[in-house]
């Protein structure tokens, strides 16, 4: 229930007296419809359907004297002319009441979507380690609607219980001694009916369990088509895929039998209920044929609102998995919120851009003075241990070693991605954290192993980094990159749609168009991940040609596989089993024959790499 909790605080945070507002029109309506129903009686009087002790009905009884007092004799168009004013005019408050409800919910869903990819924007990359995609995609669409349904639900209970409380008032009004036998049944059947509570619940958190392993399965597929077909896997992903299809199926299949068997259950009893109600009203409690059919209207209209109380709670309760599954995963972001994000803001107010921060250029440089990090913190298994490393300003420094030696850590560490359990990083002389963090973080361009493209043109996928870059800035970068080239072979040029991830473009471009993208940001610190690795020869040689002229103007650091790449370092750190091993130039490192260095370079000459 806390979750709920904290989701209608935000409800009313997102809305404020709108709530307010709404509550009352509810009790309004409520209000008008009962007095339509007593207007039945004078109506059925009139026309003479009926002879009736109309005094024996307490609000048309003060209501005629009323209208004696006032010299308005009781005919039949006054009375339909109330009737018409009174239903013609709930209507009115209907439509508006409908158009408020809206309102409150989808700006209650707009606060809510902003504040959940906010906080996982400014989560730590460290919390998204630990995470699959998949699980957020969930969370963000299935569960996310399963949420907006439940608060949907919500609105329509408030509007259900204030009915069902005006009504009541009437009623006991009427005959508080039959009204307090009903009341008392529909408590006694609420109390039967928990267990449908209980099961909806069950349902419901099963059914978040089952959506995230259909994400994270579809996820993969998707992600691993290519191995799939070229290995002839897709009965296997068939099968469970159906299999798990089934699942859904029967999870959806009992849920709705367990809302059919409720129903059943209230339609029933109030068959039951109100004929032993008028049984008990004409032959023990004594009550006048005018009250009694008032009173069989009322609870006529009133039981079914009990069905949609119950239904509504059962709708509700099977969402609170979806509830807890948001409310989790706010507080999980929050709680892992980078220390560069320490300013609380209101879920609405303007993002800053990247162009609205100062340039920083580093002037000294970036130092590790004994650190270590671990991935798992409670079995602390070192990914880095004890590192003490200096990354001169405006010089290039290349970091080696084997696959899992820590080089992608490391690099993470220097850009302040993830933060030392044990020693300082430190930029400038300063810490990296707080603005010092903030500052380092705008001033780098990074371009990863496998570079990520989003699906849409060329230009859009520049423009990401820098919104009002110009044509002539897109082409210098992209000439940087050697991307000109064959960016000007394409259809429509820099508005050639490239697919999703980039798929339309081979390894080599789209290494080459992030390349260019991050130098569309005139970064400070360029940090390279492997970024040549899917390049041919030529155009490999074009972009270290280009890396050396920036040499002196900005600071590189290079993660190579391939150490011919890196001939040109200034500096290179060598790496292995998460320890720095060796540090110095790449001819004196080479030099060594002893050292991790030479050995690595002969491994790659016999291997040919």
């Amino acid at each position: 229930m806390k979750a709920t909790l904290i989701l209608l605080k935000k409800l009313y945070a997102a809305n404020g007296k709108a709530l307010y507002v709404h509550l009352l029109l509810m009790l309004f309506m409520s209000s008008m419809e009962g007095i339509g129903i007593f207007l039945i009686i004078p109506l059925l009087s009139i026309i003479g359907a009926f002879d009736m002790d109309l005094e024996a009905v307490p609000l048309v009884s003060s209501g005629m004297s009323a209208l004696e007092n006032a010299g308005l004799a009781l005919n039949l168009p006054l009375v339909l002319g109330l009737y018409i004013f009174l239903v013609g005019g709930q209507a009115l408050l209907q439509r508006y009441s409908t158009v408020l409800s809206e309102n409150i919910l989808q700006k209650y869903v707009k606060r809510l979507r902003i504040e959940t990819h906010r906080s996982l924007m400014r989560a730590k990359w460290e919390f998204f380690l630990k995470r699959r995609n998949s699980d957020f995609n969930q969370l963000l669409s299935t569960e996310m609607n399963r949420v907006i349904n439940g608060m949907d639900t919500l609105l329509a209970l408030t509007a259900s219980v204030a009915f069902t409380v005006i009504q009541i008032v009437f009623a006991m009004w009427l005959s508080f001694e039959l009204t307090a036998v009903i009341i008392a049944s529909g408590l006694l059947l609420s109390l039967l009916s928990r267990k449908f509570i209980r099961k909806s619940a069950e349902l419901g958190y099963e059914s978040s369990q089952l959506y995230k392993s259909y994400f994270a399965g579809l996820n993969d597929h998707f992600n691993g088509m290519k191995d799939i077909k070229s290995n002839s896997l897709e009965a296997a992903h068939m099968h469970w895929f159906a299999a798990l299809c089934g699942k859904i199926e029967s999870n959806y299949i009992q849920a709705y039998r367990l809302y059919a068997n409720s129903s059943l259950l209230y339609r029933l009893s109030s068959v039951a209920l109100i004929a032993a109600f008028v049984y008990l009203a004409l032959t023990v409690l004594k009550v006048p044929a005018e009250q009694l059919l008032l009173i069989v209207l009322i609870f006529t209209r009133l039981w079914p609102r009990f069905l949609g109380i119950q239904s509504s709670l059962e709708s509700i309760v099977s969402k609170l998995a979806a509830f807890e599954a948001l409310t989790g995963l706010q507080e999980e972001s929050e709680a892992a919120r980078e220390t560069r994000e320490d300013k609380q803001e209101r879920w609405d107010a303007p993002v800053a851009s990247v162009s609205a921060f100062a340039p920083f250029a580093l002037r000294q440089g970036i130092a590790c003075q004994n650190v270590t990090y671990c991935y798992d913190k409670e079995r602390k298994v070192s990914a880095l241990k004890q590192i003490n490393a200096f990354i001169p300003a405006n010089e290039m420094t290349a970091i080696v070693g084997k696959s899992g030696a820590g080089k992608s850590t490391l690099v993470d560490l220097l850009m302040g991605l993830i933060q030392p359990d044990e020693g300082t990083v430190l930029a400038d002389g300063e810490p990296l954290t707080g603005e010092r963090l903030n500052a380092v973080r705008n001033a780098i361009g990074y371009v990863a192993q496998e570079p990520f493209l989003f699906h849409g043109s060329v230009r859009e996928n520049l423009k990401l980094v820098v919104p009002d870059a110009t044509e002539e800035e897109m082409w210098e970068a992209l000439a940087f990159s050697a991307s000109d080239a064959f960016v000007r072979r394409m259809p429509d040029g820099l508005d050639t749609i490239i697919g999703d991830r980039g798929i339309r473009l081979s390894g080599g471009e789209r290494q080459r168009i992030v390349l260019a993208r991050a130098m569309l940001r005139k970064p400070s610190i360029l940090v390279l991940d492997e970024a040549t690795s899917a390049l041919d020869g030529e155009n490999e040689l074009i972009i270290q040609q280009a890396l050396e002229e920036l040499k002196g103007k900005i600071t590189m650091i290079v993660i190579a596989h391939r150490l011919s790449t890196i001939r040109n370092a200034d500096h290179v750190l060598v790496m292995e089993n998460g320890t720095l091993i060796q540090q110095g130039g790449y001819q004196q490192l080479s030099a060594d024959a002893r050292g991790g260095f030479h050995k690595l370079l002969q491994l790659q000459l016999h291997s040919g790499a």
